[in-house]
């Protein structure tokens, strides 16, 4: 693309000073005005066969049919260039690019996804079961097709760099992903990113145990080691077959589904903040039952007694079905 650019640059260039010499030339030759010479010199170069201002020396035919020539050479070069750029499909890219950009600059706490390998298009599709906005980074052509197919928004690009993931809408989005191949990448990702959104929930894939420490000093959330959860979750399926069962059923794959869902305490009506789990009375109105809670501190209480008091930065975690869930968002 940016070869194109130059050429038809170089091409308008070329055109701006072929009317610049008719100009002078006509100006200096025939003694004429600016806007005479200037009159003559378009004419000229775009053959459209009006009158000439004034009946025309042999030295200013010579000087038009030198300034005829030239114009047709450069339109040829400007309609060459302007055709190359359109039939390699490069001006429908950056109009694609362009609508897509337009798209990621309207969003607000999406969740941004770098890599969409194995890990990534798992992380994508779990996302989209919970309608969460996404941006995809991914450098791999063969991949992007893929993405393209999904209708996703994405940033073609190398995630480690500052420019993309600003292009992805870093400074506007809540949560990032990144699941590159390399820790190394990751690591630089997770730096990144938490410079540019202090605010932003990191969860980062990581390969080596060594890795784990490192994210989390770099500003990772969350550091998950898919290989490390898949040999322990084969291993829980002949140890604890139906507690595993259980578990994968607190998902949210269908409608009648039973899954786990987080409350954030300061998003409750304000008349719940500082009353106790009981005041809710979840399971009553709802049927909800509040299996968790989260404190300010981080730490986890399982089977919360209903006496524990809402603080803000507090976070409940509710089990239902998606109807009793959808009854829960009615009612808060």
């Amino acid at each position: 693309m940016n070869i194109f650019q130059s050429r038809l640059y170089k091409a308008l260039l070329l055109l701006l000073a072929v009317v610049v010499i008719g100009v002078v030339g006509y100006m200096y030759l025939s003694d004429d005005t600016f806007v005479n010479a200037l009159y003559m010199t378009i004419i000229t170069i775009t053959t459209v066969g009006f009158g000439e201002v004034h009946p025309l020396s042999e030295t200013e035919k010579l000087f038009t049919i030198f300034l005829i020539l030239m114009s047709v050479v450069i339109f040829g070069l400007v309609a060459s260039t302007v055709t190359q750029y359109i039939a390699s499909g490069e001006l429908f890219e950056k109009l694609k690019f362009k609508k897509v950009q337009k798209k990621i600059r309207q969003l607000k706490r999406h969740t941004i996804v770098c890599g969409y390998g194995r890990n990534g298009k798992q992380a994508v599709i779990k996302l989209e079961r919970y309608n969460k906005p996404i941006v995809v980074i991914e450098s791999d052509d063969k991949l992007i097709d893929e993405i393209e197919e999904s209708n996703l928004l994405y940033i073609k690009g190398n995630a480690t760099r500052d420019e993309v993931l600003e292009k992805a809408g870093i400074k506007y989005a809540s949560s990032l992903i990144t699941t590159l191949p390399s820790d190394a990448d990751n690591l630089f990702v997770v730096l990144s990113a938490r410079q540019l959104n202090k605010k932003l929930i990191i969860v980062s894939r990581a390969s080596d145990d060594s890795s784990d420490s490192k994210l989390k000093i770099a500003g990772a959330d969350n550091v998950i080691m898919p290989d490390k959860l898949g040999g322990d979750h084969m291993a829980s399926l002949l140890v604890t077959p139906d507690i595993v069962e259980f578990v994968d059923k607190l998902a949210v794959d269908a409608d009648n589904a039973t899954h786990l869902e987080e409350i954030f305490v300061e998003n409750l009506p304000k008349e719940f903040l500082t009353k106790s789990i009981v005041d809710l009375d979840l399971r009553r109105k709802t049927g909800c039952t509040v299996v968790g809670f989260k404190t300010p501190n981080n730490e986890y209480l399982i089977n919360p007694a209903g006496e524990t008091k809402l603080v803000p930065n507090s976070r409940l975690i509710v089990l239902g079905s998606s109807e009793q869930l959808q009854n829960l968002n009615k009612l808060f």
